[in-house]
């Protein structure tokens, strides 16, 4: 047994039948064709950047992968990784297709980010949320080296203004989604902008943002179709008027989020439940167990539908 486990360490392969035939190394398996899409592409991120160190072929190794890998998912290891660290693995790496950097915040920002957005045109989708580092020049070029992106992930990211959005609508219009969670700068211009540019739009964040009104949602409904989701949490200056806009325009929405709109009511809310439409906020209690509720000072079992 002792036998077997330092054969192992050393990345060896026994042979399970008596007869003595040569000993295979891992590393002697084809790269390219064999270690990196049916080995390494399993593992999570943090054991590729720990398999590097084991010595100078698997650093290699791993080189191979990180040239050639198309996702990389740094929301587990960001808050750990070095940014040298960043810049080293995605130097060489020209085909990236998704890019999540949400945990990254304390350290990554426009210097290590622009020359990998440069480099990989062919990015469909990045998650920038909560890099509160960055500035609207990372928005910028993932506008103009990313033409084909689908998805943006823009959450709490307060350097988000009116005219980097407006230059992500120009020359990203296959946009499909897009979280502006929390992007307290920008306004209904530069929303109604973007509904107009991007109109394929079927996921869409604008909670947390009191400058959104009215004008901003029925231009998003009228533009864009096509929507399936849309966050208004926290909205304040949402009103009925530009709900039913949004059961009129877009008949596909499948969830509707207003929680804490304060002047959205059931009167606006009640034909998009009838369409199964889900929303965050209950609906209120039929009048007669209200007025029951005040009667006794509790609300009693009822089988409503009895």
């Amino acid at each position: 047994m002792a036998q077997l486990g330092t054969s192992v360490e050393k990345g060896l392969f026994l042979p399970q039948s008596p007869c003595l035939r040569p000993l295979c190394h891992l590393l002697d398996l084809p790269w390219e064709d064999v270690l990196v899409p049916h080995i390494l592409s399993y593992l999570p991120l943090q054991h590729i950047v720990s398999l590097q160190r084991v010595s100078k072929q698997f650093h290699s190794l791993v080189q191979v992968y990180l040239t050639n890998c198309r996702t990389f998912n740094f929301s587990t290891i960001g808050p750990c990784i070095p940014k040298e660290a960043f810049c080293t693995m995605l130097k060489d790496n020209k085909v990236l297709q998704n890019l999540s950097l949400q945990n990254c915040s304390d350290w990554v920002t426009d210097k290590e980010l622009l020359p990998v957005i440069g480099q990989n045109q062919h990015l469909h989708r990045v998650d920038m949320s909560g890099c509160a580092s960055l500035t609207r020049h990372s928005l910028v070029a993932v506008s103009l080296s990313c033409t084909h992106l689908q998805h943006l992930g823009l959450a709490h990211c307060d350097w988000v203004d009116c005219l980097s959005l407006r230059s992500l609508a120009d020359h990203c219009g296959g946009l499909r989604s897009i979280d502006l969670t929390a992007c307290r700068q920008l306004k209904d211009d530069a929303i109604c902008y973007l509904a107009k540019k991007c109109s394929e739009l079927k996921s869409l964040s604008l909670a947390v943002n009191a400058n959104i009104t009215d004008e901003s949602v029925e231009e998003v409904a009228k533009n864009c179709r096509g929507l399936e989701q849309l966050d208004l949490t926290g909205c304040l200056r949402v009103r009925n008027q530009s709900i039913r806009t949004l059961a009129e325009y877009c008949p596909k929405l499948q969830s509707l989020r207003v929680n804490h709109c304060h002047n959205v009511t059931e009167s606006s809310l009640d034909p998009l439940r009838k369409r199964n439409v889900v929303i965050d906020v209950e609906p209120p209690l039929p009048r007669a167990l209200v007025l029951l509720q005040d009667m006794l000072g509790f609300a009693p079992f009822i089988n409503l539908q009895i």
